[in-house]
């Protein structure tokens, strides 16, 4: 079957319809009278948003033109959603919002509110991947802008939708702390999206998070626009269901509109914003819309629907229906209008030509540059900034009872400490999670907290790990400092996309114009005595260290937990950086390394501008030359007590290397080491398939010559089992010597 053209076919059918317009015109009306007498909509924005909406036809006209020509790489148009630039037009250009592909001409609207803004300029440099793109310089087809307070999104299914909860509920919890908002405190929050992505499980996540939230009395000022075209690709949405699933839920105002026809979209988007804004409380405007042109270029809509249904979507497009209702107010004439429509062609054309000849992206490092900013000095300089010594006074009781005035203590207390001193130090971060504040976390990490800094920044969240990173996305995207805790490390992958396709991404999509910082605090990896099973000894940190920008921090020992989460804070204050920060449960209470009793993995609490460099691993006997043990975490004691096992039994001197940093890899140290002794075993708990060692291995192959000899120790590529079979799964310190010692033979 030959393909068809129904980009032409709109185009023509607008034009057309315009010029043959039969019906009489009335006078013309002063432009600054409403339209309708149950309206606010005036002449003068009715004329706007036509010419807005024009627009947007017209961007989506050229990116079929320029595919056709292999000239541009993204056709998801907006056609048959122009309705939503009432949106753009009734909302502030300091609204947040987080947007679905087919909002060109909520982004054309948009745009008149500041000076300097050319919609059809950036919007074909994005098209055709120019370098010259102003949001995400060639690397994506977004809608986004720093300016206009537009953050960019990629795929927009619906995995925007939390973190646009959590941006809203950051604007209410910094007026209660008094931190500066980089928008105005009454701002809303506009997020959209198409009826499919309301049945994605991300979606209930947001909606739940949002009514919940405002149920329990805390202010939500989030507008959720369904633009609903009955249709998410090829599978329909059964008609009614998007309102009979919304418009009755507790806490959710609903609000319907019809997004074909501007002057009711106008009405219902303006009861829907100023409800919102009033209140601060969570609505949902669903605009009712037509999906025209297909899904996007490469979707051959006859495949599922006939002609006489595309035909009669056609029928129903909203830039006509815009069209005839200027003509029938009074507001615009038929040829006025099409004078209109052929200078907006004549634009778009005249910039897409020009945005062909902007330079394109020729290098992976110009790729990558906003991909993991990393300014050393600035994070060194912030890592070892103290507080206050008088806030540190105050807060820890006298300066006797200052934590480096004590004893040395075991991890748990340390990280307690370390995110007391931070608080102290950071008045806008943020430390939530299941059962962090009375509780003080499951293994009372955070005891203390709440009562030393507040219900405002240290609260608990619902026990939903998709909601949590969403509410840290957001509070970082407001300027906060978020320090959210996932009690498990099996539980990051119920929401593992919060972090791979968005926090790590922002800064890549928006050319580092946008950020969300956040330290994720995970309770990690194994050896609890078989306590738990999987769920609470998880060992595999390969969904992790796949993520682009995503760094990965593992201490073992109290004093390093302390120095690395100093680093990863300025990471994230001074770079805009998402740090993953694993703390071994096993490890929490351990004081003792040999032998009972003999205190020897508690440390004392290093000094408040002590930090550890990005990077930098611990090294213990670094004068020992027969053997490199590297490893990281729960590895360590066990290969320490392995090397004494092996100095006293086989003579044979080890040195351990405590990585500390997991990803990424620090490369030239793991060279070193490795070459300096010739003979390297890998000690990782992680899976055998997809662990750490993998990527030991692959840096000592590539940065030693000569290659060392390497044996590597690893967990089996298994779940944990429940007991003490899961000894039988995980590295052990008899399997770490007789590895050693086979090394050393051969």
């Amino acid at each position: 079957m030959q393909r068809f053209n129904r980009a032409e076919a709109i185009d023509r059918q607008f034009v057309t319809t315009v010029a043959q317009y039969a019906a009489p015109v009335p006078e013309p009306i002063d432009p600054r009278m409403p339209v309708r007498a149950d309206c606010a909509l005036t002449g003068t924005d009715l004329v706007e948003l036509l010419e807005s909406q024009i627009v947007s036809r017209h961007l989506d006209l050229i990116a079929r033109k320029l595919r056709a020509e292999e000239k541009s790489y993204y056709t998801i148009g907006s056609s048959g959603h122009e309705g939503n630039a009432v949106l753009g037009r009734l909302t502030r250009h300091t609204d947040p919002a987080f947007l679905h592909y087919r909002s060109g001409a909520f982004m054309a609207e948009r745009a008149r509110k500041l000076p300097d803004q050319d919609v059809i300029r950036d919007t074909v440099l994005s098209q055709v991947a120019s370098a010259d793109d102003p949001i995400s310089g060639g690397r994506h087809k977004v809608w986004g802008s720093k300016a206009l307070w537009v953050l960019p999104q990629t795929s927009t299914i619906a995995s925007h939708l939390p973190k646009s909860v959590g941006a809203a509920l950051a604007i209410s919890r910094a007026k209660r702390l008094r931190i500066p908002l980089p928008i105005p405190e009454d701002s809303i929050v506009v997020c959209t999206f198409g009826d499919a992505s309301t049945n994605h499980a991300v979606a209930q996540t947001a909606f739940n998070a949002a009514c919940y939230a405002f149920y329990s009395g805390q202010a939500i000022p989030i507008l959720f626009v369904c633009e609903d075209n009955g249709i998410g690709i090829s599978v329909h949405t059964t008609p009614g269901w998007v309102q009979h699933n919304y418009s009755r839920r507790a806490r959710l105002k609903y609000i319907a509109g019809n997004g074909l026809d501007v002057v009711d979209a106008f009405r219902t988007a303006s009861e829907a914003i100023e409800h919102c804004r009033l209140h601060r409380a969570p609505v949902f405007l669903h605009l009712q819309t037509v999906r025209l042109l297909g899904h996007a270029g490469t979707d051959f809509e006859l495949e599922y629907h006939t002609m006489a249904e595309i035909e009669a979507a056609e029928a129903m497009d909203p830039v006509l229906a815009t069209a005839r209702t200027a003509i029938e107010c009074g507001v615009l004439r038929p040829g006025e209008i099409a004078a209109r429509y052929e200078a907006v062609r004549l634009s778009v054309a005249a910039a897409a030509e020009n945005a062909l000849k902007r330079p394109k992206l020729t290098s992976a490092s110009q790729i990558i540059a906003p991909l993991a900013p990393y300014h050393a000095d600035a994070v060194s300089a912030e890592a070892s900034r103290a507080p206050e010594r008088e806030r540190r006074v105050q807060f820890f009781g006298g300066e006797a009872q200052l934590p480096e005035q004590s004893p040395p203590r075991h991890l748990a207390v340390q990280i307690n400490r370390a995110l007391t001193d931070l608080m102290i130090k950071y008045d806008d971060m943020l430390i939530f999670g299941e059962d962090v504040a009375h509780k003080g976390g499951v293994y009372y990490v955070t005891k203390g907290l709440l009562k030393q800094f507040g219900p405002a920044r240290v609260f608990n969240t619902l026990l939903d790990e998709t909601t949590i990173l969403g509410i840290a996305q957001g509070f970082g995207s407001m300027g906060m400092l978020p320090v959210p805790e996932l009690q498990y490390l099996a539980y990051f992958h119920n929401a593992e996309d919060q972090i791979r396709g968005e926090a790590c991404s922002l800064q890549y999509f928006s050319t580092d114009q946008y950020r969300n910082p956040m330290v994720v605090r995970i309770a990690s990896f194994g050896y609890q005595k078989g306590f738990g099973g999987h769920f609470h000894n998880d060992n595999s940190v390969a969904a992790l260290r796949d993520i682009p920008g995503l760094i990965v921090a593992a201490p073992s020992r109290g004093d390093d937990a302390a120095g690395m989460l100093r680093t990863a804070l300025a990471l994230a204050k001074a770079d805009g950086r998402v740090v993953a920060y694993l703390e071994p449960i096993a490890l929490y209470m351990t004081r003792d390394l040999y032998e009972p009793d003999d205190g020897l993995w508690q440390t004392a609490y290093p000094s408040a501008d002590w930090f550890v460099p990005l990077g930098q691993p611990r090294v213990y006997d670094e004068a020992a030359t027969d053997l490199t043990i590297i490893s990281y975490a729960n590895g360590v004691p066990l290969s320490l007590r392995a090397a004494r096992t092996m100095l006293n039994e086989d003579r044979i001197r080890a040195r351990v290397v405590d990585l500390r940093w997991l990803n990424p890899l620090n490369h030239e140290a793991i060279a070193a080491h490795g070459s300096a002794c010739g003979r390297v075993l890998v000690v990782d708990e992680c899976r055998r398939t997809g662990g750490v060692a993998e990527g030991v291995f692959t840096s000592l192959v590539e940065n030693c010559d000569p290659v060392p000899r390497m044996a590597r120790v690893t967990g089996l590529d298994t779940y944990t089992p429940l007991g003490p079979a899961a000894r039988l799964v995980l590295p052990s310190e008899s399997q770490i010597v007789e590895s050693a010692r086979l090394l050393c033979r051969r």
